[in-house]
């Protein structure tokens, strides 16, 4: 995708904006915390979409709490990041382009060469895949102006909740500005993100029904520590993904493919917060057989 949204970037700087965001202690914390807990529901922002379409317990009984903690996150967002932050950096132009590209093929040939020799060839499917995502990726970036993205689509959801129960936002500088004021007033079907994130979960119900027969999956023998871990985590996953402006998609995906720095950092931190979640499953019971 860099090949594409990178040059249409700097062509049409002022009808398209990348997912760039500063670097800062909020944002690397975030990202750690969001790569623990994304192991511990077995989902990030759009698997989690993804899972719950499918009618996945664990995925179904995160999501709104995710929800609910990107919200959170966004209420308090400025003054996490007025604790430190540098100034945005991004990597534009040819050269940023072709910074991005090597930093990609290391990355690429790290992976390769650490990986299980069973385990190097991907299938075509995936390959396949890969293509048509980056294409519905760029499509997303011509059409909506802005990069893909899922985490504020959520909170979103829950601002229009709160303020249709009577809630006051004005004290949050993030649901106070007035592109946030008018996304809340105006419907979902304007909203560029929530109109990606309910395509997924409507995606994912299809192929689901498809492929199964319908939606019914056992619920998995977890004890009560388990469903209790599975709230926690969805809230953090929402929390610390709007602290580190993104999830895989909005941080990872999107702003390294539109040339920020913070993409590469996110995955840094997120790489690293996952190895914590993968340890915390067993701990938590989430191990268990369904």
């Amino acid at each position: 995708m860099s090949i594409v949204a990178i040059p249409l970037l700097a062509a049409h700087p002022g009808e398209l904006t990348g997912a760039q965001a500063p670097i800062g202690f909020a944002m690397v914390g975030g990202a750690f915390v969001f790569g623990a807990a994304m192991q511990v529901v077995l989902g990030c922002g759009s698997g989690t979409l993804v899972n719950a379409g499918s009618g996945n317990p664990i995925g179904l009984l995160a999501l709104p709490f995710f929800a609910i903690g990107s919200f959170a996150g966004a209420y308090g967002l400025i003054w996490w990041t007025n604790l430190g932050a540098l100034p945005i950096l991004t990597l534009t132009g040819t050269t940023g382009l072709t910074i991005t590209l090597i930093a990609l093929a290391m990355t690429a040939a790290l992976f390769f060469m650490l990986g299980k020799p069973g385990s190097r060839r991907l299938p075509a499917r995936y390959v396949i895949a890969a293509l048509i995502l980056a294409g519905l990726s760029i499509a997303n970036l011509v059409v909506a102006g802005q990069p893909w993205g899922v985490v504020y689509g959520l909170g979103l959801w829950v601002a229009k909740g709160a303020t249709a129960m009577g809630a006051d936002l004005s004290g949050s500088a993030f649901w106070a500005a007035p592109g946030s004021v008018t996304r809340v007033q105006q419907s979902l079907l304007t909203d560029y993100t929530s109109l990606t994130n309910i395509g997924l979960i409507a995606g994912a119900f299809g192929v689901a029904s498809w492929r199964q027969g319908g939606l019914s999956q056992s619920l998995p023998r977890y004890p009560a520590r388990a469903w209790i871990a599975t709230i926690i985590a969805g809230l953090l996953l929402g929390y610390s993904s709007r602290l580190a402006f993104g999830c895989n998609v909005g941080a990872f995906f999107s702003g390294i493919s539109t040339g920020s720095l913070h993409g590469w950092v996110w995955f840094i931190a997120a790489f690293a917060g996952a190895f914590v979640g993968i340890r915390l499953r067993p701990i938590l019971g989430l191990e268990a057989r369904t």
